[in-house]
């Protein structure tokens, strides 16, 4: 028993110890080095605020990079005189701290003497640079972590947002990403006229990630970083297989390598889809897999396909009932690891709500803008599913974008709506009253891909042809979809 207590008491002792010695970490002094920031500031001041300057600017050097105050005004001073054009030297940059008050606050006029004195030649400003950075995310990462500690003790967020974003404050100090990310618009342009030039030479030619249908390609020029494309129906009309679709398109582009492809699958397993996808490329009749009548020479076509599929950059995450931090957490680290080009979720409406308090329609909501947050934050086009309310089948009329299911968010934040449809003859069958799906071969249908909306492109419908049999869409040969 005495045992017992002893062990006790030294376990409180250590764990007193502990943190005794982890507290003082707060107080330290954070991780600098004035020798290098002053070695770079005068490399600067001596450049004339050229090229060192350049390079500082290109690696997002600010004013905060600095440990000193004084330091922090000075650099400031030096980029303001190299914006506007004035020449940088010791007399400029003292002008220009006396203009704004802050001569005194920088050391005076002596101090900054005393800089240039220090060194003779600037080949080693770059190594100074590294230095002043190598600082900088040390404090960035000490601050991070003591908020994160503070966060955590009290808690304010429910533990998914805290989650998410101490991961994207990690997160965006490891990609150096802590810049404005506004930038002039001489750049946007130059990559503007360079895409006009491109089209012009390459007339019709796919800008983006390839659909897989030469319609729909022709009237967006495939899907494109940033865009959030939402394509919709009710249940039973094709939306995981035209999604599979467009993986298949994506991972096998002619004359261009596979895109890398991420698809949340929150409601079929991966062995699922990957049987879908085996059987649709193969053109093998997924129900005669299942039943196990294959042939020989079907078998084959199944196991090279497979081979096909051995080496292509295609990740499926079919966990079930995860909300939209999840997602994105899981996306961010993907994107890290591998530079995706194209993310599939099946389907928007399954992505559980990360606060329970608040309506179905606001949870949804939320989903939606993430997801467009996320298209422009990875920089790549998501094709999110949506389920299509059932007003569209009790009144007998083609799908319109008011009639998705539970948010009318999504077609706000959407680049583009597709809805899948039947083809519409005016006749209906006795039993319900409801348009007739007519299969013109065996297992195959008619299906409409309207296009209700595209913020740079036409609208309009396109024929596909819906093959049951190997859970697929295809375009009718010589069809051409009508634009608005």
């Amino acid at each position: 028993m005495s045992s017992l207590v002893e062990k006790r008491k030294t376990s409180a002792r250590r764990s007193q110890n502990a943190e005794t010695s982890a507290t003082p970490v707060v107080d330290r002094v954070p991780p600098h080095n004035l020798d290098a920031e002053q070695g770079l500031l005068a490399s600067c001041i001596i450049d004339g605020g050229g090229d060192i300057l350049s390079q500082c600017l290109s690696k997002k050097v600010s004013a905060e990079y600095f440990f000193s105050a004084a330091h922090q005004l000075i650099f400031r001073a030096i980029v303001e005189l190299s914006m506007a054009g004035t020449g940088v030297d010791e007399i400029t940059v003292c002008e220009a701290l006396r203009i704004t008050n802050s001569l005194e606050a920088a050391g005076g006029p002596v101090y900054i003497n005393e800089l240039t004195n220090r060194i003779e030649v600037t080949a080693h400003a770059i190594h100074w640079m590294e230095i002043v950075r190598e600082k900088y995310f040390l404090r960035k990462l000490i601050s991070t972590a003591t908020l994160t500690v503070e966060r955590a003790f009290k808690p304010n967020d429910d533990l998914d947002h805290l989650l998410d974003s101490v991961e994207k404050s990690f997160f965006e100090i490891s990609q150096d990403r802590i810049t404005d990310s506004a930038q002039h618009v001489k750049g946007p342009m130059k990559e503007a006229v360079e895409m006009v030039n491109f089209l012009h030479d390459n007339k019709g030619a796919i800008t983006g990630v390839p659909t897989g249908f030469p319609d729909l390609d022709k009237m967006c020029f495939g899907f494109h970083p940033g865009q959030m494309i939402v394509v919709a129906a009710r249940p039973g009309m094709g939306k995981t297989s035209i999604a599979l679709n467009f993986i298949e398109a994506a991972l096998f582009p002619k004359d261009r390598p596979a895109i890398p492809t991420l698809m949340f699958s929150l409601e079929m397993p991966s062995r699922e889809l990957a049987m879908r996808l085996l059987c649709s490329r193969s053109r093998v009749d997924l129900r005669r897999v299942r039943d196990g009548f294959v042939d020989k020479q079907q078998l084959k076509d199944i196991v090279d396909t497979a081979g096909e599929y051995h080496n292509i950059p295609l990740f499926i995450d079919d966990q079930g009932g995860q909300n939209i931090l999840e997602i994105r957490a899981k996306c961010r680290r993907l994107c890290q690891q591998n530079k995706l080009g194209l993310i599939i979720i099946d389907y928007l409406q399954l992505i559980n709500g990360t606060d329970n308090a608040v309506s179905r329609e606001q949870q949804i909501a939320e989903a939606s803008r993430s997801i467009k947050a996320m298209s422009k934050e990875f920089s790549l086009p998501i094709v999110a599913l949506a389920q299509l309310n059932r007003k569209s089948e009790d009144e007998n009329r083609a799908p319109r974008m008011s009639d998705l299911r539970e948010s009318g968010s999504i077609e706000q934040d959407a680049d583009m709506v597709m809805l899948i449809d039947k083809k519409r003859r005016g006749k209906r069958t006795a039993k319900d009253g409801e348009e007739e799906d007519i299969e013109i071969n065996p297992g195959v249908v008619e299906r409409e891909l309207i296009i209700a909306k595209q913020r740079n492109g036409p609208t309009g419908e396109i024929p596909l042809l819906f093959n049951r049999s190997l859970t697929r869409f295809e375009s009718p040969a010589h069809s051409h979809g009508s634009h608005h």
